[in-house]
């Protein structure tokens, strides 16, 4: 059975146990995307209460500085890296107030998860690990620079807006990522292709009957490192739904809202339709069996996958029936998952699509929101303009994000060769290099600060962007453990 930890106590039991009482404290704090205040007050109070110095920029971006140890004034400055931010996922039957909340961590086989909501192991456990650095005084290093970006889940604005003179370092150790024994020397490039189109709110005729259809259990996922496990969309599920109702029984439709987040494969969608009432038994039988149909499709992937539908009050409205047909063919013809891989590295994505969500705001406007990401610009630009073309089906207006860039692999940069050895000293084994076809900030970092060297490695977390986020204990130790190595080892000046 899972064990609720309900104490800072019980978790700091776990090892590294500052590592884990600094993220039990973190986990009461509510920091979502671009609401940072409290967690970013939490880190300057720190600083003030252990006596270090600590500097906030204009976005919110704050670095608090160790001196080095004594007799480690010549070794080169560390910048230690992390972002505040977590995306806030729950399930849709689970209460939770992400203004005020406190995560509840959950232990079970050798993981920490939460209880119905995301854990915000991304980025918590880096932060932890940062203020375990910062305080821990038996540990003997040179001068380390702590830099908590704001905002990166929903933008990397914190990234963005960033000043090169912000700190001194030019070795930087990103602690986002999330696989015990990758070391990660670069990252793709992303942007945000968003389309809004208006309908016409059409009178429901006489004779109608109503359904609510609801679309829940799938695992969801982070929408750059998990874009190629096969994990079901819900968005393009629902879509293929109604798509097939109105062919069949058509059917129209009052609203469609799937998906929450830019940066998730989508895990849940809800849809309200207005039918002939002859019809209903008919369409209740086609729901079901379509169900089967999705489950046998998907196998073993996704074995949660649930489609309900029960009959509820008449909506005030449907869409007109052009607007409808445009809105299900756009939709359709949307591409979701990876277009190209890596012709450098094998298994790595490349190119990706996400179609992230679709909400109908207000009564007369839909909005969907897709994330494209790629190691190449001009790909992930394609990837973009594909997606526009779809939209534009629908009559939408579309506008695409600034984007950010990606962080090219440098294979003779000399913090891949301290930590390839420190990972090798430790654990007697070599470690992977890759590439991640996620967006880390490292790549708005480096097109600012040229020339810095950089690496990114973490422990292992699964689920990042779900309710099923969770973080595997025995590598906080081993990814502990090699930072403290890593830092052991940095060369003099």
């Amino acid at each position: 059975m899972p064990v609720s930890i309900n104490s800072m106590s019980d978790l700091s039991k776990l090892k590294p146990g500052k590592v884990w009482s600094y993220f039990r404290e973190i986990c009461s704090i509510p920091r979502l995307s671009k609401n940072e205040a409290r967690i970013r007050e939490y880190l300057l109070d720190f600083a003030m209460t252990n006596g270090l110095e600590s500097r906030e920029d204009q976005a919110g971006n704050i670095l608090i500085i160790r001196p080095a140890s004594p007799g480690m004034e010549n070794r080169k400055t560390v910048v230690l890296q992390s972002h505040m931010d977590m995306v806030g996922e729950k399930n849709a039957d689970h209460p939770h107030d992400w203004t005020k909340d406190p995560i509840v961590p959950v232990l079970k086989d050798g993981w920490v998860a939460a209880s119905g909501t995301t854990l915000g192991a991304d980025d918590g456990i880096g932060i932890a690990s940062q203020m375990a650095i910062l305080t821990d005084r038996t540990i003997r290093t040179g001068r380390i620079e702590c830099l908590f970006t704001v905002d990166e889940e929903s933008g990397m604005t914190g990234a963005i807006n960033l000043k090169p003179d912000f700190f001194e370092g030019r070795i930087l150790i990103n602690l986002d990522s999330e696989d015990e024994g990758i070391l990660y020397i670069g990252c793709a490039g992303g942007m945000d292709t968003v389309g809004e189109m208006k309908y016409f709110p059409a009178e429901v005729p006489g004779g109608k009957a109503a359904f609510e259809i609801s679309l829940t259990g799938l695992r969801g996922g982070h929408s750059g490192d998990e874009i190629h496990k096969g994990f079901g969309n819900s968005v393009k599920i629902m879509t293929r739904l109604l798509w097939n109702l109105a062919r069949e029984f058509k059917i129209s439709i009052s609203s469609f809202n799937g998906g929450n987040l830019r940066n998730a494969i989508p895990r849940e969608a809800f849809a309200t339709l207005v039918v002939d009432e002859a019809l209903t038994t008919e369409v209740n039988t086609w729901i079901s069996d379509f169900e089967k149909m999705v489950l046998d499709e998907l196998g073993h992937i996704e074995k949660e996958l649930k489609i309900s539908c029960r009959e509820c009050a008449l909506p005030s409205s449907i869409m007109d029936k052009d607007s409808q047909d445009r809105l299900l063919a756009s939709l359709n013809c949307c591409p979701h998952g990876p277009l190209a891989w890596s012709k450098e590295m094998d298994d790595l994505v490349e190119t990706s699509t996400n179609l992230a969500s679709v909400k109908f705001t207000g009564s007369d406007t839909v909005k969907v929101v897709t994330t494209q990401r790629s190691s190449i610009d001009s790909a992930k630009k394609d990837a973009g303009a594909m997606v526009e073309s779809c939209l534009k089906l629908a009559g939408a207006m579309v506008e695409h994000s600034q984007g950010y860039p990606g962080w090219r692999p440098n294979m003779s940069s000399e913090i891949l060769k301290i930590t390839l050895t420190s990972y090798r000293n430790l654990f007697g084994k070599d470690p992977q290099i890759r590439a991640i076809h996620a967006g880390l900030e490292c790549g708005l970092i480096y097109e600012k600060v040229k020339g810095i060297d950089m690496i990114s490695f973490g422990p292992t977390i699964r689920g990042a962007h779900t309710p099923e986020e969770k973080i595997e204990v025995k590598t906080a130790q081993m990814f502990w453990d090699l930072l403290l190595e890593v830092l052991r080892n940095i060369p003099l000046k």
